[in-house]
């Protein structure tokens, strides 16, 4: 450790635990980003987070908090000291009548819905994964897919937040407002969140129905319907096939039934594709053929298949990420939606440019499947967070252009994708998500 940092660490009460290690190594859940900080520190309660601020700040260090790394960018990488609050991750009340919640902001959502079904109480929303920390999915902006609701910070009422001072503030939307709307979408530059109230709802279970439709049926349906049937909805597109899996589900009472297991929904299908994604890094033309095979066999080959079930909410909402990835999520209007749809799927199947209008060479240049398509709607969200990088006059469509990395390896059509794919989203009034795989966007842009 350094001198300075021995030096000034001796000067604190001894009796605060410095919980900290010098030989951590550090990727996000992609591995696409690592760094190697030069203090790793798991502090407990909120007296060692302060030992930590004031020890920092004399050592003039930077200080970056820590969950699962499951952000797709560098956000949680420093060569400065991490903090990861994994062991501080208590819930400290439950109102049950009023539905209140107030936990340390390390809890992960997994464990967060155990305790909350304890209470026979639940998170309103999820996003794909529960991986997350509650302060990380709260800081990134996190959301479902929804014109019913919003960003997952949405249900916070009140935080407290350690500062650079090592003072801690508390904040709501009607104490420090402004300090509250910044903490909202924070990307962790703004303090330590410390401490969380947030809103629960009564523990409920979905019934969800899954069912594979052309894209024409898609954009026919975009706005009769597609996106308010249920309560949630999820898209799923396959570029080369022109069709896309739509998922819906609604809150039941109905007894519970697991989804239709087939041969190929489990370890066979999930390593096959990982293998034909492998051989396709080398002939990226069987991507179309590789779509069709995998999507067929695991959804069927004709439009208009079903899979349904019944399942707890708070492990029904969620979706298996597969493997390694690049996500390039934007968020534009929902009306958008059709053109986008229409003009990137001219681009990536070959049509003319007048069809996509995308200036960029499509030329032998394949893609991943699916494009991810998903909704919410912040409109009626007060206060509205300062970073919220969704509509703020109606739902919000996002699109998100994946790419999986076979075996940790980059595809070869990023770089060319991902230019056109962001070229078209700015076009559209796109934004992009803060804490994802964006990279053709200079600063004018990202904060326009």
């Amino acid at each position: 450790m350094d001198d300075l940092i021995v030096r000034e660490l001796s000067k604190l009460d001894p009796t605060v635990p410095f919980r900290a290690s010098t030989t951590h190594g550090h990727h996000t859940w992609a591995r696409t980003f690592h760094s190697r900080p030069e203090l790793y520190i798991r502090p407990q309660s909120v007296t060692e987070i302060e030992k930590v601020i004031t020890l920092a700040r004399r050592c003039r260090r930077r200080v970056v908090t820590v969950g699962c790394g499951h952000s797709p960018s560098d956000l949680t990488c420093t060569s400065s000291w991490m903090m990861n609050l994994d062991q501080f991750n208590r819930i400290l009340s439950v109102d049950r009548e009023h539905m209140i919640v107030v936990m340390e902001a390390g809890i992960r959502l997994h464990d967060l819905g155990l305790e909350l079904k304890t209470h026979r109480l639940a998170m309103p929303n999820l996003g794909s994964i529960d991986n997350q920390a509650i302060a990380g999915a709260i800081g990134t902006a996190t959301h479902g897919s929804s014109t019913q609701h919003g960003l997952l910070s949405q249900s916070v009422l009140g935080l407290k937040i350690m500062l650079a001072n090592g003072r801690t503030v508390s904040c709501s939307a009607k104490q420090n407002k402004e300090l509250f709307r910044a903490a909202l979408v924070s990307l962790g530059a703004l303090g330590i969140i410390t401490e969380i109230t947030y809103q629960a709802v009564p523990a409920f279970d979905i019934e969800w129905h899954q069912s594979l439709h052309s894209l024409d049926e898609i954009i026919d349906e975009w706005s009769k319907g597609l996106w308010t049937t249920a309560e949630f909805t999820r898209v799923w597109w396959m570029p080369y096939m022109k069709k896309a899996i739509v998922w819906r589900a609604d809150k039941t009472l109905k007894p519970r039934r697991p989804p239709k297991q087939t041969w190929y929904g489990g370890l066979i299908g999930y390593h096959a594709y990982h293998i034909l994604l492998y051989i396709a890094q080398w002939i990226p033309s069987l991507l179309p053929s590789i779509e069709k095979f995998v999507i067929g066999v695991q959804y069927g080959f004709t439009s208009g298949t079903v899979n349904t079930a019944v399942e707890e909410g708070h492990t029904g909402l969620l979706m298996n990420c597969l493997y390694s990835q690049f996500v390039n999520e934007w968020a534009l209007p929902l009306s958008n939606g059709p053109e986008a749809i229409s003009r990137l799927s001219a681009w990536l199947n070959g049509e003319t440019q007048s069809s996509s209008g995308i200036p960029f060479d499509n030329k032998n240049l394949y893609v991943h499947a699916p494009i991810e398509v998903r909704v919410s709607d912040t409109s009626t969200t007060i206060p509205r967070p300062y970073l919220d990088n969704t509509m703020p006059d109606g739902p919000t469509l996002y699109l998100n252009a994946t790419l999986y990395r076979p075996y940790n390896r980059d595809p070869p059509c990023r770089e060319r994708y991902y230019e056109a794919f962001e070229w078209l989203m700015g076009d559209l009034g796109g934004r992009p998500h803060w804490a994802k795989n964006f990279q053709n966007v200079s600063s004018v842009e990202f904060w326009d």
